[in-house]
């Protein structure tokens, strides 16, 4: 008698660790991250899981609704065996959905000959590349501390371009400007001269 009481109550506790599990796959996937649950009695936990089933059944009402589906039509969420057709499909129907599948059936196999065919990678391989992410790491620090010095450099060259352009390529062409002027006002002023010399 005690070894079937000690079995059914195993049967129980591993029933409830299964629905914990389930529903705090459900918890997580809506919510995030679940915080685990302290190891209580077989009662409590039944309580709490009937508790947070029912506060998620609230929440959502989707999962209600198919609830209630489930409890009114439960061979809805039951597939039929493999070897059995759709009862809701005619013979010729089920025949022509085969026939025109019938061309790809060749290629799918040959597809798949050719998955067990292919020679699984040497695992050496996969070890090496993983033994090179700490270097290639590395080396795309070194390309960003590169790029960044470049960019520190470009942004130098400029302004030296800058600097170069409007003191000293403007500053001749100023100089000239200015020599240029007081060329034309001293060939003015020879002109006039000479037209006053030549009046007198």
């Amino acid at each position: 008698m005690d070894t079937m009481d000690s079995t059914l109550d195993n049967t129980t506790l591993s029933t409830i660790s299964l629905l914990e599990a389930r529903l705090l796959r459900i918890e997580h996937l809506l919510y995030g991250h679940t915080a685990q649950q302290p190891k209580v009695s077989a009662i409590r936990s039944m309580q709490e899981l009937d508790h947070r089933f029912r506060t998620l059944l609230q929440r959502i009402r989707v999962y209600a609704e198919l609830l209630k589906l489930y409890k009114s039509q439960p061979t809805f969420f039951q597939p039929p065996p493999p070897s059995e057709p759709p009862s809701d499909l005619p013979l010729d129907a089920l025949r022509a959905i085969v026939l025109s599948s019938a061309s790809s059936y060749p290629a799918t196999a040959s597809a798949l000959t050719a998955i067990s065919d292919t020679p699984v990678p040497d695992p050496a391989l996969t070890t090496n590349l993983a033994s090179l992410i700490p270097r290639m790491k590395g080396l795309e620090a070194t390309q960003l501390a590169q790029a960044a010095e470049i960019a520190e450099l470009r942004f130098r060259s400029e302004a030296v371009v800058r600097q170069w352009y409007e003191r000293d390529v403007m500053g001749y062409s100023n100089f000239v400007a200015g020599v240029e002027s007081r060329v034309e006002r001293a060939e003015r002023t020879v002109k006039r001269v000479e037209r006053a010399r030549s009046e007198v």
